[in-house]
């Protein structure tokens, strides 16, 4: 499943963009507008994007978590080798393992709550058009739909641009296809 982004100057033209994608056979689950105008969204019946896609929570929370299990490894090997306890007392392995999950756990909360606090990696190229009161569509579509989806794009909304694509948005360490990138490499 692919992301398609579109930037649409207004509201009007992202709602009839969602029209016309809803005749093509996207439904609203895979059909996901980002905008700073939440309440026009809401009074045009448009469906919103969520806090996966618009935050960077599950980039952080899993950088989080490998940085808690490599200090959880790190902390269990200081303990093997300092032998706080004295050198007779013989420390299960279970225990070992319940501090590196505690420590992998705490990073990744602490990560997550790290990307509560910033926008998406992915969404960072399109700042400056949203603040400028844009309307980003983002189009989850199967490989069979995508040549539907832009050329129905292509010939009925000449005013929505084509600006990234990406092959799965909820990956959170894939980059996206910006359509600007392959038309100075062509």
């Amino acid at each position: 499943m692919k992301c398609i982004y579109y930037l649409a100057p207004t509201l009007s033209s992202t709602e009839t963009v969602s029209d016309d994608l809803h005749q093509v056979g996207v439904r609203d689950f895979y059909l996901h507008v980002v905008s700073r105008d939440e309440s026009g969204l809401k009074q045009h019946h448009l469906h919103s994007s969520n806090y996966l896609e618009t935050l960077d929570i599950l980039r952080d929370g899993f950088i989080g978590a490998a940085v808690g299990f490599v200090v959880g490894l790190l902390g269990i090997g200081l303990l093997m080798y300092f032998q706080p306890f004295g050198p007779l007392v013989r420390v299960p392995n279970y225990v070992y393992a319940i501090l590196v999950a505690v420590a992998t756990l705490f990073g990744a909360w602490v990560g997550g709550l790290t990307g509560i606090d910033s926008e998406n990696n992915k969404l960072k190229k399109f700042h400056n058009e949203i603040a400028a009161g844009k309307y980003l569509i983002l189009v989850y579509v199967r490989k069979y739909q995508e040549s539907t989806v832009r050329k129905m794009m292509k010939d009925r909304h000449a005013d929505t641009e084509l600006v990234a694509i990406d092959s799965h948005f909820i990956n959170p360490f894939s980059h996206i296809t910006s359509i600007s990138d392959t038309a100075s490499t062509v």
